[in-house]
């Protein structure tokens, strides 16, 4: 039975494999739909290709998130905000609602300096989505911590109509996953289920294998009056074979189902 809350794979949980794996395997592991991670696969770039794909395994693409990695800087254009109103484009064609995105880098200063007023203004043209900013982490290296994002890496700090709560991103800037969700509120729009010890790395694992308090964060929801979507971003690069990999996102699915339909805290 599917859960009122849709569960999506994320085509980023299926890498080294391409687009096209995880519209496969979300089929056959009864997923509810896809998030798009938007990279240098050009599958992930086309409308066509994506919608073919959805018509053919008989899965919706329900969420897209935009080129914001480091590896993605030139994925059509080098512009961010291109970048950003493509990811729009493609999400309305495929009639997904949410697009994530995340804060700028620090290097992108003209962008940073209008993202605010500019995410208002992309989200006026293109009103049936909801621009979803993602909460990130600060970056430890040889014994030292940076921010490369601008003006921070929790987006709560500045303030946007809809958020993305990503749990692997909690664990790694060492925050509470249920305090941020509380401070997101109402624009808690969508949620990346991954999981993470606190190490100060974005691990996403498989939910339930690290500290994070992902069951907490799912059963709570209800109560929240979330009406978004959840996607299953787990890192499958080190699976030994397709076997494992199928393994670790149907035990992903089934730990999101089942808490997805568990009992609400009363205090949620």
């Amino acid at each position: 039975m599917t859960s009122r809350v849709p569960v999506l794979l994320s085509t980023s949980s299926v890498f080294p494999e391409r687009t096209a794996a995880a519209f496969q395997l979300a089929a056959s592991l009864g997923y509810d739909g896809i998030e798009v991670m938007v990279w240098t696969d050009p599958v992930s770039q086309d409308a066509g290709a994506l919608r073919g794909l959805s018509e053919h395994y008989g899965v919706p693409v329900l969420s897209v998130h935009a080129p914001c990695l480091l590896v993605t800087q030139r994925v059509w254009s080098p512009d961010p905000w291109e970048r950003l109103r493509r990811a729009a484009e493609l999400a309305e064609t495929l009639e997904a609602p949410t697009v994530v995105v995340h804060p700028p880098f620090t290097w992108q200063r003209d962008y940073a300096r209008t993202f605010a007023d500019g995410l208002d203004t992309i989200a006026g043209q293109f009103g049936g989505l909801r621009f979803a900013v993602e909460n990130m982490y600060p970056v430890r290296m040889a014994g030292r911590q940076f921010v490369p994002y601008v003006p921070g890496w929790d987006p709560t700090d500045t303030g946007y109509a809809s958020y993305t709560l990503d749990l692997s991103h909690c664990a790694a800037s060492h925050t509470d996953a249920l305090a941020m969700a509380d401070r997101m509120g109402s624009g808690l729009a969508h949620v990346h289920l991954g999981d993470g010890t606190g190490e100060g790395r974005d691990e996403h694992l498989v939910p339930g294998r690290g500290g994070q308090p992902c069951a907490e964060l799912l059963r709570s929801l209800a109560g929240r009056g979330f009406t978004g979507s959840v996607a299953v971003e787990v890192t499958t690069r080190g699976a030994k074979s397709r076997t494992v990999r199928e393994t670790d996102l149907r035990e992903s699915l089934e730990f999101a189902r089942a808490n997805l339909t568990a009992p609400s805290p009363v205090d949620a």
